[in-house]
């Protein structure tokens, strides 16, 4: 099995992966104010290919794995017969290809299962025909918006009761109002330090 072992500090941990790709310097830019403390991440890059990639944070992942042994220390790791859990589903609807893949990659790396949107008609066409625990969308996306699309959802009685959580640079109180009375759930500023939801992370709040 490869082995890679990350050192931070007088800290070191071994971790067995299924490959090594590559190795090569990369230009990591940070994901931005409103997901400044996503766990274990430090920021991500884009490949020659376009592909958005997470950066680990090294240290942060070595203190989740100083946690880890401490609370199984504390419970006496009492063997237990493995379980199929079945993942969250998260539906990304975003128009811009490079902010779509961005919002992709970081819900995956949290666990859930992800699919995507080119926009709003595309997303509502995605709910009515499968399974999906949570909504994530941008608001500025032609034909329909996410107020729009987030009160199209809230008048259909077989999606009325899905979370939505709306990712945007419309920071104006006339904006905000909108979104509340349209029933989104979340509205993230994009861009704006002092917003209260700029440490929303995937872990929290939705299973």
């Amino acid at each position: 099995m490869p082995v890679v072992v990350l050192t931070a500090a007088e800290k070191r941990a071994a971790f067995g992966v299924d490959a090594v790709l590559d190795e090569q310097e990369v230009l990591v830019k940070n994901l931005g104010p409103q997901l400044r403390r996503v766990r274990n991440i430090a920021g991500a890059t884009i490949l020659g290919t376009g592909q958005v990639v997470p950066v680990l944070n090294v240290p942060d992942v070595l203190k989740s794995v100083g946690r880890a042994s401490a609370v199984g220390v504390r419970l006496g790791a009492i063997p237990v017969a493995p379980t199929e859990v079945p993942r969250k589903s998260v539906l990304v609807m975003e128009d811009s290809i490079t902010a779509r893949m961005l919002l992709k990659h970081l819900p995956e790396a949290a666990g859930y299962q992800v699919m995507t949107a080119v926009d709003g008609v595309d997303g509502f066409t995605q709910l009515r025909s499968g399974a999906v625990d949570i909504v994530v969308s941008d608001v500025e996306m032609p034909p329909l918006n996410g107020f729009d699309l987030t009160a199209k959802i809230r008048h259909d009685r077989q999606l009325a009761d899905m979370p939505v959580v709306l990712v945007t640079a419309l920071e104006s109180r006339q904006d905000r109002e909108r979104s509340i009375e349209v029933g989104t759930n979340a509205y993230i500023v994009d861009g704006n330090p002092s917003h209260p939801h700029r440490n929303c992370q995937w872990q929290c709040g939705y299973g």
